[in-house]
Order: structure tokens, then C-alpha cells, then sequence
């Protein structure tokens, strides 16, 4: 197999810049027992060796069911967690490494959108505090004689009244409360945004305008997203790449054609083919694969390959031997530009016919 950790050979617009360089990043939590005497007995390994770019410019979507790690993941590069071991570079520094100033600087072009708009958002500040609050932390953006001005144009952006700017959250609906933490990401003008499921507890309707606006903010401020996410559906809308997460690790990773047309790993398959589809001739046509089992404890993951306890298509190889995220050894011959030819950890690799909604 050919190692490709990152993907890179998928992206679309080869030849930009890579903002973001995340290379074999594990983050472990420990497991104590006792009281007085805490000793570890072992860990929880919510992210255990993943390795990825992020593009100027670019939405890299993640994707897996829940307890995947895809949240630690943002965590991790937004350093609100400190990673176990690994690199996460910004523009070729590790900014694992960073602490005090250095970190400062680097965080103000990291930001993050979060799941909840209800508990995200602080019920005793007025929004012109929320959006303004990033100024406080870096006045070098913003004068304070600025800053009310600021906080009005960025509520205008995300289309919301700039006179709301006194209001408090309790007084928006929960598609306008994300559209603050919208504002408030934007407010430092970032290069990259984690988007942590932003808009998972929102109704269907609203999740579309949340989406589109953030669309349209990429265009307008060149940011480049990580939009992590367990509807594929939305996903697929916004993203250039995507990556499947299963048990902490990446089982595959390409552009959304690759990833959505040509799936090649049966985690990504089964995922697929759970998407609901509106017309019932092609519901009637397409293959339900059902998953048997429960996901294992990433406190003890299985050898070897972590789905094999779950996949129709285990063997021995399996539990003896990780499969690399790599171009699977049958599409090796292929060129780099047919869909099959996309990084997917898995010995047996296979397409497989899937049905599943059209972009909308």
C-alpha cells in the first residue's frame, strides 16, 4: 500500500496552501481508581493516530457516529485540549508547542463554532458583550472606541439587526443564537473555523439557512472550515473533502464525489447506506446494510483493524494486522484522479453500490 495519511492527493485545488498539518495526533484520557491514592489502571482512547490537512479555502468535513472523537479532535486543534503525543501545525508551526504570546497569536486565527446555541452563549451578557468579547482578549483587533461599530457590522453580516446589540440571548430563537457564535468566531477575522456539529439542534429549515450563511461567510472572508458533523446529508452540501472517524481513527478519506459515490471501506458503506432517501423507487432498490453489535469501548479497542468486530468482511488479517490509511493495494494501479483511488484503511477494500440523496 501507498501511505497518503493526509488525503492531499484528493483536495481539490492541489497546490494550496495547507493552513492546517495534523500528523499521527493521539489523545488519551486516563481511567483512576481509589481515593486517597489515585493510581491509572488504564485510558480512554478517544483519539488514537489520526493525520490530516486542511487547505486554504477548503471545508473538510468529519463524519462517524457518536463517540468517534470527532469532537475531541476539535478540541484538540483548537488547543482547548492538550493532545498525548502528535503535531498540529498552523502555517508550518506546531502549535502544540506554543504557550503564552506565540499561543495567543495563534489561536486568534482558530476559532470555534459550538454544538449547543442555548449553553454556548452566556444568558447574563448582552449580545454586544458576547461578539465583543473577542476584542477584550486581543484589543489589538479593535480599538474601544471601535468596538460597538464592529459588533454591529458582524451581527449584520450573519443577518441579524445590529440594533439587537443590546438584547440578550434568552430573546433569540435557537437559529439566531448560532448565528451569534457566528459572529463571535468571525469577530477576530480567523483564517480557520472548527465547526463542532453547529447545527445539530437546530430545526430542519433552520440548519439549511445556518449552512448556506456559512457558505456564503467562506466566500466572502476566504476561511478555510472544519465542519464536524454526524448528518452526511449536510455534509455532503458543504464540504470539499471528508473524513469517516470510527472508534478514534480515520477509516477513510477523499472528496465528497469519492467518499459519497465510490465509498470503499464498509464503515463508510454502512453509514451510507442508513441515509434516508425521499423517493421510494430508489429506496425500494438500494441495499440496508445493518450493523451487528455494539461499538466497542475505546477504553479497550479491538486488534488490529477497530471495525473488524462489526464488518461482514473480517478475517484473521484482520485482528492480526492494522490496515494503513492508504490507497487500498487493488487501487493501487489506478490513476490518481478515478475515484476509487482515495485513501481507505482497510484490507479488503471494495466499492459497493450505494443510494443515497442528491446535493441539494
Amino acid at each position: 500500500m501507498r501511505a497518503d495519511h493526509s488525503g492531499r492527493a484528493q483536495a481539490p485545488g492541489e497546490g494550496r496552501e495547507a493552513l492546517l498539518e495534523v500528523r499521527d495526533l493521539v489523545k488519551h484520557f486516563p481511567l483512576t481508581q481509589g481515593v486517597l491514592f489515585r493510581r491509572q489502571i488504564g485510558a480512554v482512547k478517544a483519539v488514537d493516530g489520526i493525520s490530516f490537512d486542511l487547505h486554504k479555502g477548503e471545508t473538510l468535513g468529519i463524519v462517524g457516529e457518536s463517540g468517534c472523537g470527532k469532537s475531541t479532535v476539535a478540541k484538540l486543534v483548537t488547543h482547548l485540549e492538550q493532545p498525548t503525543s502528535g503535531t498540529i501545525r498552523y502555517k508550518g508551526e506546531d502549535v502544540t508547542r506554543l504557550s503564552g504570546r506565540a499561543l495567543k497569536a495563534v489561536r486568534r486565527n482558530i476559532q470555534m463554532v459550538f454544538q449547543d446555541p442555548y449553553t454556548s452563549l452566556n444568558p447574563r451578557m448582552t449580545v454586544g458583550d458576547i461578539v465583543g468579547e473577542p476584542f477584550d482578549i486581543h484589543p489589538e483587533v479593535a480599538p474601544k472606541g471601535d468596538r460597538r461599530r464592529r459588533v454591529q457590522e458582524l451581527l449584520d453580516v450573519v443577518g441579524l439587526n445590529p440594533e439587537y446589540i443590546n438584547r440578550y440571548p434568552h430573546q433569540f430563537s435557537g437559529g439566531q443564537r448560532q448565528r451569534i457564535g457566528i459572529a463571535r468566531g468571525l469577530a477576530l477575522r480567523p483564517e480557520v473555523i472548527v465547526a463542532d456539529e453547529p447545527v445539530s439542534a437546530l430545526d430542519v429549515s433552520v440548519q439549511a439557512q445556518v449552512v448556506n450563511l456559512m457558505e456564503r461567510l467562506q466566500d466572502e472572508f476566504g476561511l478555510s472550515y472544519m465542519f464536524i458533523a454526524h448528518d452526511l446529508s449536510i455534509v455532503r452540501h458543504i464540504s470539499d473533502r471528508v473524513a469517516v472517524m470510527y472508534l478514534g481513527k480515520i477509516v477513510e478519506i477523499g472528496t465528497e464525489t469519492e467518499i459519497y459515490d465510490h465509498p470503499t471501506h464498509p464503515y463508510t458503506q454502512a453509514l451510507l447506506s442508513a441515509v434516508p432517501v425521499p423517493d421510494p423507487e430508489s429506496e425500494g432498490k438500494r441495499e440496508r446494510i445493518v450493523l451487528e453489535g455494539d461499538v466497542p469501548s475505546p477504553a479497550n479497542p479491538p486488534s488490529g483493524c477497530r471495525f473488524r468486530t462489526r464488518c461482514w468482511k473480517a478475517q484473521q488479517r484482520c485482528a492480526d494486522e492494522e490496515p494503513a490509511l492508504a490507497v487500498p493495494e487493488n487501487f493501487a494501479a489506478t490513476l490518481p484522479d478515478e475515484p476509487v483511488h482515495h485513501p481507505s484503511a482497510c484490507h479488503f477494500a471494495a466499492e459497493r453500490a450505494t443510494v443515497i440523496p442528491p446535493v441539494g
